[in-house]
């Protein structure tokens, strides 16, 4: 047995047992992958596969067993590699980051470039998207750290370490009845068209959670996953924004003023995730420092040895 066995078993699973697609993502030949994968079973004894003809139609009860095993093994040969390219190449290589529009458009500017600083010969690699998507993306190896509100701590897969809190704010026309009142309430504000996030993004499960409680039933005239976009149709005067407090920290338009509502909505803990057993790069850690001073090479090397999935503040 081999490893392009190993990850021919593997990826079929992936795509579904279609041999076709494994061929085309590992760029080899159908029969080559056919051939490879009967060859493992004869020489391991049973059936990873069952079949019909000469299709795969399910993974065997056996086969359970031997994907767990081959997912250990392709995940240290690939810890394997990550340890030869640290050692080669101490202060280069790429930090892969799989996080949502808010934090890569708020947060993360100014740690990236604290990091390009520091490891200049370090590159960045930024993937955005939903925060179910970036915890997939951590779990697939495709980043080395996850960060968003949402999801990340759903995952056994994923160890999640609370990076900092945040609460929402109301972004409201300064010609607004409601701009000249200090503490608005959730009756206030419900009786408005509301614009705010999708509801799998930034802490929205949390401002439904609190109008539900309430027993109410508010207009959301629109849905974003772009803060940029929020604030915008709020100066058109299509309704009051609710958006991520970082979105507000630099200069707001001076047609719009905002108004905490931690006390609405309570408040939100961002967090990194990184995969279980990964072996993680140096400047890794210190990315994970400048995100947060929470955070530092001990604890995340000692929670990555730990049985918990996520950590709490």
């Amino acid at each position: 047995m081999n490893l392009h066995q190993f990850r021919f078993i593997q990826e079929a699973v992936r795509r579904d047992l279609n041999l076709t697609e494994v061929a085309r993502a590992l760029h080899t030949s159908q029969p080559g992958v056919s051939k490879a994968i009967l060859e493992f079973e004869q020489e391991l004894g049973v059936d990873v596969f069952s079949r019909h003809g000469k299709r795969l139609k399910r993974v065997t009860e056996p086969g359970e067993h031997v994907l767990r095993s081959i997912d250990i093994i392709l995940r240290e040969v690939h810890n394997l590699q990550r340890i030869g390219a640290q050692f080669s190449a101490q202060d280069s290589g790429t930090l892969s980051i799989a996080t949502t529009h808010t934090q890569a458009r708020y947060v993360l500017p100014v740690p990236v470039a604290k990091l390009r600083q520091k490891f200049p010969q370090v590159n960045v690699s930024l993937h955005q998207g939903t925060p179910s998507q970036v915890a997939e993306m951590v779990m697939q190896e495709v980043a080395d750290i996850g960060i968003a509100t949402e999801s990340l701590a759903d995952h056994p897969e994923l160890i999640s370490l609370p990076c900092y809190e945040w609460e929402h704010m109301l972004v409201i026309p300064k010609s607004h009845p409601l701009a000249a009142k200090v503490r608005l309430t959730l009756e206030d504000i419900a009786a408005e068209p509301l614009i705010t996030y999708h509801p799998s993004f930034t802490g929205r499960s949390r401002i439904d959670q609190a109008f539900a409680k309430k027993g109410l039933a508010p207009r959301i005239a629109l849905e974003a996953i772009d803060s940029d976009v929020i604030k915008t149709y709020v100066k058109l005067g299509l309704g009051l924004g609710i958006v991520a407090e970082m979105a507000v920290k630099d200069a707001l338009d001076p047609s719009l003023v905002a108004r905490p509502a931690g006390q609405l909505f309570g408040r939100n803990t961002s967090r990194v995730a990184f995969k279980r057993s990964a072996y993680l790069r140096s400047f890794v850690y210190d990315f994970a420092a400048l995100l947060s001073d929470r955070l530092d090479r001990r604890l995340i090397e000692q929670a990555l040895t730990q049985t918990d999935s996520h950590y709490d503040l």
